[in-house]
C-alpha cells in the first residue's frame, strides 16, 4: 500500500518511542491553531493501515509530561484524517501484580493533573461523555496476545514522581497504574470525534508498593529499553487486527453544534 495514501490510524508514541517504521516511510509537518505539535509526523504502513507516527515528547524528549503540546498534537492526527489512535505509554504499577515489562490496556482513567489545557470547548456549552474513554474496538484489537485487559490509570501532573504516601493513596483506591500523559490526551481525542486506547508498558513498581530508593528515571528509561522491541511489535499487532474501515459504531459522537469546526 503507498503511503501516500491517507492515514486513518495513529500511533503516539511515549518515552522511549521514539520511532516506528523501519522504511517506507516519509515525515509531514502539520501546523495547527494550537501551534506546533511535538514533532514532525511519519506516515508509513502497518499491515493493510496507513499509520502515522508522532513522537509525543519530541525526537529527543523536549517535552515534559506537563508541556506536551496535547491540542495540537491530536488536532494534527485529525487533520490528516486519521480516525483512530493507539497511545503507548510507560506506566508505574500500584499492584505487585503487575510488574515491570507486563503491557496493559487501561479501560479506566482517573485525572489527577492541574494547569494543562484539556478541552477545544472553551465556550458554547459543550459536554462531552466520558464514562468509558477508551474504545472498545481498539481496546479489543491491543488485548490480544499476553495484554492484561483492564486497569484504572491514575494520571497525575509530574514531572515528578509519586510520593510513597501518594503511591499507596492510589493503590487503595483500587487503582492499578499511574502515568503522567494520559489526561488531557484522551478526553481530547474524544472531543475531536477519534477513537482512542492506551497501551501500557509498566516499567517500575511505584514507590508505595514495596521499600526501596523509589522510582528513579534512568530506571523507568532502562526498562523501557529493554522492552521496547517487543512492546513496539505489541502496537503493530493491534493496528493489524484493526477492521480497515475508519468508522467506530461503539464511540460516542457529537449530537448538537460545536463552537469550533473540526479538521
Amino acid at each position: 500500500m503507498s503511503v501516500s495514501a491517507q492515514p486513518t490510524v495513529a500511533v503516539i508514541g511515549g518515552s522511549g518511542f521514539y520511532d516506528f517504521f523501519d522504511s517506507d516511510a516519509h515525515e509531514v509537518v502539520v501546523p495547527t491553531p494550537y501551534g506546533d505539535p511535538s514533532g514532525p509526523i511519519t506516515i508509513g504502513t502497518v499491515g493493510d493501515h496507513v499509520v502515522a507516527f508522532l513522537p509525543r515528547h519530541g525526537r529527543k524528549h523536549e517535552f515534559a509530561p506537563h508541556t506536551v503540546p496535547y491540542r495540537a498534537n491530536l488536532w494534527a492526527l485529525r487533520s490528516l484524517g486519521v480516525r483512530k489512535v493507539f497511545g503507548p505509554c510507560a506506566v508505574g504499577s500500584l499492584a505487585a501484580t503487575h510488574g515491570p515489562g507486563a503491557v496493559v490496556v487501561p479501560d479506566q482513567l482517573v485525572d489527577r493533573t492541574s494547569g494543562r489545557a484539556q478541552t477545544y470547548f472553551d465556550g458554547g456549552g459543550v459536554h462531552v461523555s466520558f464514562a468509558d474513554p477508551y474504545c472498545p474496538e481498539l481496546r479489543s484489537a491491543a488485548v490480544r496476545g499476553a495484554a492484561v485487559d483492564g486497569a484504572t490509570m491514575v494520571v497525575i501532573e509530574g514531572p515528578r514522581f509519586s510520593t510513597r504516601a501518594e503511591s499507596r493513596w492510589y493503590a487503595a483506591q483500587g487503582w492499578q497504574l499511574v502515568n503522567m500523559t494520559g489526561h488531557p490526551e484522551a478526553v481530547l481525542a474524544r472531543e475531536l470525534e477519534l477513537c482512542y486506547a492506551a497501551i501500557a508498558l509498566v516499567t517500575d513498581l511505584d514507590a508505595g508498593v514495596e521499600v526501596g530508593d523509589g522510582v528513579r528515571a534512568a530506571d523507568v528509561f532502562e526498562e523501557f529499553s529493554r522492552n521496547i522491541a517487543q512492546f513496539k511489535a505489541h502496537v503493530r499487532e493491534a493496528i493489524s487486527a484493526l477492521p480497515v474501515s475508519a468508522d467506530c459504531p461503539s464511540c460516542p459522537k457529537h449530537d448538537g453544534p460545536l463552537p469550533i469546526v473540526l479538521p
